[in-house]
């Protein structure tokens, strides 16, 4: 099997990648390297065995074309975008260029060259907006929705906000019209928050091992002090990057079943969690205290947002495996010994 992963050297992708290599398919990573973490990433996967890297970028009209033109793939996982609602408003144009324009060469390289070569595309949650629209009980840890108890379908009406929200938004669009106007077969997984191994976290992206990091310095320097935004009650569901793999390799195998279809993704109710359930956690695994200063909330930062998982285990046999608590523990494992 020949796989196209584009981002293959960022967290979900590299993950995908290795998962491909490992089973001795053919693996090309398409990536710009401009990722923090990339180059690592890029180490990584050369020790788990052969592959070919493309160090260039989605924008690039001519490269894409040529590499469709050029190659034929049994699957492409589409990973490669800008990341951050915060980048995205500092330079919405760049944000456009990447997730909108990024996502178009694709799907118009593969229409022109490669009419049945199946596409995966890694969307977000944050096409629905911020949700303000629905109510909220604030307790003493967290919000919780009432109207969604089991998390939000894919009923949910998209609502755009923030130029990250439009430009992936306009490219999961653009990924189900494809297959409506010419038969290809594309779909799309609207994620919800993703961590584990290989996840290269910053301030304003990966938020679990992000949190994880400052939980361990402040396990060695009691002093660490750091900020988040909002009051902490904010909610997510998280979803483990093994739990992420089994799912697109199991849609890629099932994709004659899901094409044309948006799903939501991710770890479920079951597995979700608060800012503050998530620095309880943390503390009593290291026993310490995480002292924290607040922010005033991010614009249109949802404070729910939880999938539901129900259409996608309905087409393909697929359900989160992993749990908070060793999901945590292996992220603070993985955290650890990169800081080491």
């Amino acid at each position: 099997m020949k796989i196209l992963v584009t981002g293959g050297c960022g967290f979900v992708g590299s993950n995908l990648a290795f998962h491909g290599i490992n089973r001795g398919m053919d693996v090309t990573v398409l990536d710009n390297m401009s990722r923090c973490g990339a180059e690592l990433n890029k180490q990584w996967l050369s020790r788990a065995g052969k592959f070919s890297l493309i160090e260039g970028d989605v924008r690039d009209r001519t490269l894409v074309d040529e590499l469709f033109a050029k190659q034929k793939f049994d699957g492409v996982f589409h990973l490669a975008g800008q990341v951050a609602m915060t980048t995205s408003l500092q330079n919405p144009r760049y944000d456009f260029e990447v997730n909108a324009m990024g996502t178009f060469n694709i799907l118009d390289a593969i229409r022109r060259f490669a009419p049945k070569t199946p596409i995966l595309y890694a969307s977000t949650n944050k096409v629905y907006g911020d949700l303000e629209q629905y109510s909220y009980i604030e307790e003493k840890t967290r919000y919780i929705c009432p109207d969604f108890p089991n998390g939000f379908n894919e009923n949910t009406p998209i609502d755009m906000h923030s130029p990250y929200g439009v430009s992936k938004g306009t490219a999961d669009q653009y990924v189900l019209d494809f297959c409506r106007m010419y038969e290809m077969r594309t779909a799309v997984f609207r994620h919800s928050s993703m961590y584990g191994g290989r996840q290269f976290a910053t301030f304003d992206q990966g938020w679990i091992e992000w949190f994880c990091q400052q939980a361990l310095k402040t396990k060695n320097d009691r002093s660490n002090k750091f900020t988040i935004s909002g009051n902490g009650k904010q909610v997510r569901d998280i979803l483990h990057a093994d739990d992420v793999v089994n799912l697109y390799y199991t849609a890629l195998e099932n994709i004659d079943l899901i094409k044309g279809n948006a799903f939501n993704i991710g770890g479920g109710i079951n597995n979700s969690l608060s800012l503050l359930e998530l620095f309880t956690i943390l503390e009593q695994k290291l026993d310490i205290t995480m002292n924290y200063e607040k922010l005033p909330p991010r614009q249109s930062d949802q404070r729910i947002f939880v999938a539901d998982n129900t259409k996608i285990s309905s087409f393909i046999p697929w359900q989160p495996r992993i749990g908070i608590d060793s999901g945590i523990n292996e992220a603070l494992n993985w955290t650890d010994s990169m800081e080491k």
